[in-house]
């Protein structure tokens, strides 16, 4: 991702006939080549008409567009959108078309011949996950709904787009299917590197799929710009932190790694030690719970006082297996999770080999949540030093 603008919006607004008050007012707003910038808001704060903007299906009643620092403000729109795809929730595909032919809709626009258009409606189809063969001549009604969103994303790409806007492409799926459709647009969006405007009204969603979110208020006023981790960290206002939503605090956890905690040795025993060994571990320690490793440092088994003093040597039949097993890529929140649902309420991390390099507990999640706080804080504060 690029700090330059792909995308510039200077005081854009659009006032609709016979209306006292704008519909869009004073927008200013950049887009970084290569990003996700999602736009989210309340029902009728202007996000989707501020998505149209972008590609003059909605005309601007003032301000100027920048596309690649071109002002495409007053050039003929039908060219402009071809520059552009675009995805809507209702998806859109031409029924009396092959879903080739509606891969390939602008590429005949601009004349492509067949050979290029058939290839290029294979790559696609190949790309979103559905096999050529068996897709490229059905229609649209022979489509199961996540199917057809896969085939309205590659039409959008249809002519290789640097730019795309996405208007709810997933809102109508249901949530396994949405999921699914996410995780499979992250993963293209990694390799292909669009320039991106996407619209939800869903928090989470933005959350998960932007680089950086614009909150947006009445008239598509922008209340908070920034990356998920700082907005959940740092809500800058009484309307973000509403629109936000309680547990901010947690879903930021999914920006943190185990790998960037700073983990510390745990009181162990290992297989083959004696119970009294490990008693006298634990009490030493001062802690609740402790760590059975086997031979090769693997955590097996939490043990506390009473599991050792019942223990007959071999272990294996008292405490709690540890079932879960981090590595550094792991989120916090994943960690979270893992945690609530262990007696010890602690996970282990191990290396490449299952050996142990530390363990997760609640005092690192409490320190990763403060210290994304204090730096989001300062981050404010030095942009208002700046200003």
């Amino acid at each position: 991702m690029s700090s330059e603008a792909k995308i510039r919006l200077e005081h854009v607004e659009k006032r609709y006939h016979g209306s006292s008050v704008p519909a869009v007012e004073d927008l200013s707003l950049e887009v970084h080549e290569g990003e996700i910038l999602v736009l989210v808001g309340p029902s009728g704060c202007g996000k989707s008409t501020t998505l149209r903007l972008i590609n003059r299906m909605i005309e601007p009643t003032g301000g100027r567009l920048f596309l690649d620092e071109e002002d495409v403000t007053t050039v003929d729109p039908d060219h402009l959108r071809r520059r552009i795809g675009y995805v809507i929730q209702q998806i859109g595909l031409f029924p009396h078309q092959t879903i080739a032919q509606n891969i390939t809709t602008v590429p005949r626009m601009l004349k492509w011949d067949k050979a290029r258009m058939a290839e290029r409606a294979d790559e696609l189809l190949h790309l979103t996950g559905l096999d050529p063969e068996v897709y490229r001549d059905r229609y649209p009604k022979e489509l199961s709904g996540g199917q057809a969103q896969r085939v309205g994303v590659a039409r959008a790409l249809g002519a290789d787009p640097e730019i795309m806007l996405m208007d709810e492409p997933f809102g109508a799926i249901d949530p396994i299917t949405r999921e699914r459709l996410q995780n499979e647009f992250l993963r293209l969006q990694a390799e292909l590197k669009k320039t991106i405007v996407f619209v939800t009204h869903d928090i989470d969603e933005a959350i998960k799929m932007g680089d950086r979110i614009a909150i947006l208020g009445e008239r598509s006023r922008i209340m908070q710009c920034d990356t998920p981790e700082r907005i959940l960290a740092f809500p800058v206002d009484e309307f973000v932190d509403d629109f936000i939503g309680a547990g901010s605090t947690i879903k930021g956890l999914n920006f943190e790694r185990v790998g960037d905690l700073r983990l510390g040795g745990y009181p162990s025993v290992r297989l083959g030690q004696t119970p009294a060994a490990g008693l006298e571990t634990l009490r030493a320690s001062g802690r609740d719970w402790l760590l059975v490793l086997d031979e090769e440092n693997r955590p097996v088994r939490w043990m506390r006082e009473d599991d050792l003093a019942r223990s007959t040597g071999s272990y294996v039949d008292e405490g709690e297996e540890v079932r879960v097993r981090l590595d550094a890529d792991d989120t916090l929140f994943h960690s979270l999770e893992h945690m609530l649902q262990s007696s010890a309420g602690m996970c282990c991390v191990v290396d490449k080999r299952g050996a142990l390099t530390g363990v997760v507990e609640m005092t690192h999640l409490r320190r990763a949540i403060r210290r994304a706080q204090v730096e989001a804080r300062r981050h404010y504060e030095d942009l208002e030093d700046s200003a």
